[in-house]
């Protein structure tokens, strides 16, 4: 139809009287002419369709403007010709409105054939004709492309953060918020979790913002490939990131994935200002065991992020409803640090060290204990990690070196004393006069002292660092690169630093026992650079006979872990130590057992729908040993409540009066930051079918059954004299 056609069709249409008026005014020429310049001048476009919707008339200017032939679009159906442009005007869509019949106007669309090109805004009058019959439509056509990218960009930008395209704080917040409304109804499960990097602020200040905004573009692309499974990722502001995972409660599967973006953000990253390491800390809550609602959730991730934190940095933490207890305590501990220091609360421990070859021992490493006045004895994994984040960490450093000394000086000459130095002494000004201070004192011959540095130290000040690597050597200690292939590793730091040996990765020494593992492949390469550079190789946490065998296979120099002896008080030490030479033969018919924690706690076991509260004396994650109940036979079932939902069903594998050994039916997993927990807990859900109210578990006790008229089996033990 042509435009002449068109106008006649609508003035036909038209009321009498409108068509005498408009026929007193202009000419249908007249007419023609201005609509034809208004078509020209892009101002305004024109189409028609007919009573099935097939398009009948369409300016020329409009196909020009889609690129697509004229001819290609006249006679198709219009919904067939344009899609929407706006998907959240899905609802307000161009078939549901012409097949209304009725007008209809704002709506963006484009071209089914060319989305990515122009965008129009469509109205349309439906026609009838004198009858009353519908007769199709008529209507115009604006072009809007660049005022809807516009707008686009602008929504946009207020959803989703400018820098790294990802979702920001206000975007997250509503996601979070109609997800957990939507899966509370649909008893569905939802983690979140919070990051924080580490280190990041000191980017800033020594290469500038702008690398400070090419590295959190990076963080996001890692973030990014790190989470192969639907979620949502925000960064919140500044180094503080979040990650929405819906359908997943596992936390055996939330923890390998929070690992795996902790060891994914402490690679080592390029810059155009030079070449920086940072780390990574993590909170995880999942709703509705932590929470029902987005403010619980989130708190609940923030609380378990301040606590990895505070643990240490660079670990994962599972909120727990004991946290904010946690917290006060783990405070009043770093207090107790200086009385501990003040009053010699502290003690050493020291761990064999193995020459392979001889199967002596040639040095001992030294860990921190302390007997404090409440808690008692304090072991050096708990240890570690209270001291981690103290300010008083150089102080504790500075005494281990000092006792380490003094008591490797009643050594015989052969055996060597190891201590780990916390990269804080290591950069402060006086560190190696303080050295050379402790071995005077001691009277040790300074080749008898074994100085562990991080890599982390590499991230200071280089001239610093090589200052004091350099006067270290000159004073005669030897020095061992700790954590070798944790992800920080560069040759440089080889070629520049006078190291005598390295110590390989634990983490890595562990992986390298599994059979697929390409870890022992690692191992095998570290000991040929060691070798290449005239340094000694160190393998440590060995357990296993199989994991010796082939670390030993592979050339690894010196080993040290349970499989030979785990770290000995003073006295056993000096005992050992009386005929000169302390040789351990490994124990060979060893496998690797899962590590027991030491704890001193009230819980309950049920059995027979009867709960009785024992004191849990130990934990591994295969197993735990509780106190307080009598003549319990092995193979008893309990089911274990270790607070906050946390039921494991274990069998009691041996007995020794009111003491008896469990073994958990499934293994516990690491809550990221040394602690054990469930794969699973107890679903909120399930009790809100019973009949309790909806909320977050309580961080205590869990009965899962009436107990009024349930009979105890067991009696409790007398209690010891």
């Amino acid at each position: 139809m042509s435009l002449k056609g068109l106008l006649s069709s609508r003035n036909a249409a038209a009321p009498r009287s409108a068509r005498t008026l408009a026929a007193s005014a202009l000419s249908d020429g007249e007419r023609l002419a201005m609509l034809d310049e208004l078509e020209q001048s892009g101002l305004g476009w024109f189409w028609a369709s007919d009573a099935n919707g097939h398009l009948t008339y369409l300016s020329a200017a409009i196909a020009a403007r889609l690129d697509i032939p004229l001819g290609d679009l006249l006679g198709h159906p219009l919904s067939a010709i344009f899609s929407a442009a706006d998907r959240e005007q899905r609802g307000k869509s161009l078939p549901l409105m012409l097949g209304a019949h009725k007008a209809f106007g704002g709506i963006a669309v484009h071209a089914a054939r060319r989305p990515e090109g122009a965008v129009l805004r469509l109205s349309g009058q439906p026609v009838t004709t004198a009858d009353g019959r519908f007769a199709g439509f008529r209507g115009t056509g604006v072009d809007i492309t660049e005022e809807y990218h516009r707008e686009e960009e602008t929504a946009r930008l207020a959803r989703y953060d400018s820098l790294t395209g990802l979702s920001n704080r206000h975007r997250m917040a509503h996601q979070i918020e109609s997800t957990l409304t939507a899966f509370k109804a649909a008893r569905r499960n939802c983690a979140v979790m919070m990051i924080d990097l580490d280190r990041f602020k000191h980017v800033n200040d020594t290469l500038g913002h702008a690398a400070g905004d090419e590295l959190l573009k990076q963080v996001a692309a890692r973030l990014t490939r790190a989470i192969d499974r639907e979620c949502e990722i925000g960064r919140l502001g500044g180094d503080e990131f979040q990650v929405m995972l819906p359908d997943i409660d596992d936390r055996g599967l939330l923890g390998d994935l929070a690992m795996k973006i902790i060891t994914m953000l402490r690679q080592p990253y390029s810059l155009e200002d030079g070449r920086c390491v940072i780390g990574a800390s993590l909170g995880i809550a999942i709703a509705p065991h932590d929470g029902v609602s987005r403010e619980e959730i989130v708190r609940a991730a923030d609380l378990a992020l301040y606590a990895s934190k505070n643990g240490g940095r660079g670990q994962y933490r599972f909120f727990s409803g004991e946290l904010e207890n946690e917290t006060i305590f783990r405070r009043r501990l770093e207090q107790d640090l200086g009385t501990a220091l003040r009053e010699e609360q502290l003690f050493l421990r020291f761990e064999p060290i193995v020459e392979a070859a001889a199967g002596s021992v040639c040095a001992l490493e030294a860990h921190v204990c302390w007997t404090h006045a409440e808690r008692g004895v304090i072991d050096e994994e708990e240890f570690a990690q209270i001291v981690e984040g103290s300010t008083l960490l150089p102080d504790v450093g500075r005494w281990a070196i000092a006792a380490a000394c003094q008591r490797a000086a009643l050594w015989p000459d052969t055996v060597r004393v190891a201590v780990n130095v916390p990269v804080a002494l290591f950069l402060a000004d006086n560190f190696v006069e303080q050295i050379g201070e402790a071995i005077d004192i001691a009277g040790l011959n300074p080749v008898r002292l074994e100085l562990e540095i991080s890599e982390a130290v590499f991230f200071g000040d280089a001239a610093v660092v090589d200052r004091t690597l350099a006067a270290l050597f000159k004073l005669g200690v030897r020095l061992t690169l700790d954590e070798f292939g944790s992800g920080y590793s560069s040759l440089a730091y080889l070629r520049r630093a006078p190291f005598d040996s390295i110590k390989i990765d634990q983490k890595l020494i562990a992986e390298a026992e599994r059979q697929d593992s390409r870890e022992l492949g690692l191992v095998r390469a570290i000991v040929a650079l060691a070798g290449a550079l005239q340094m000694d190789t160190i393998a440590s946490g060995i357990e296993s006979a199989d994991l010796l065998a082939a670390l030993t296979a592979g050339g690894v120099r010196y080993l040290e872990g349970p499989i030979f002896s785990e770290p000995v008080d003073e006295d056993a030490l000096a005992e050992e130590m009386a005929g000169g030479t302390w040789k351990i033969e490994p124990g060979t018919d060893r496998t690797r057992r899962a590590r027991r924690r030491t704890v001193f706690r009230k819980i309950q076991v049920i059995h027979d729908d009867y709960a009785y509260e024992v004191t849990l004396r130990n934990l591994s994650k295969s197993g735990a040993l509780i106190q307080g109940l009598a003549e319990v036979p092995k193979g008893t079932q309990f089911v274990v409540d270790l607070g906050g939902g946390q039921l494991a069903v274990a069998t009691v594998t041996r007995a020794n009066g009111d003491v008896q050994g469990l073994e958990f039916e499934q293994s516990l997993i690491e809550d990221g930051s040394g602690g054990l927990c469930t794969r699973n807990r107890v679903s909120p859900y399930a009790l809100a079918a019973a009949g309790t109210p909806l909320a977050a578990l309580a961080p205590g006790r869990f009965l899962g059954m009436d107990q009024g008229g349930a009979i105890p089996k067991f009696g409790y033990a007398a209690p010891s004299a």
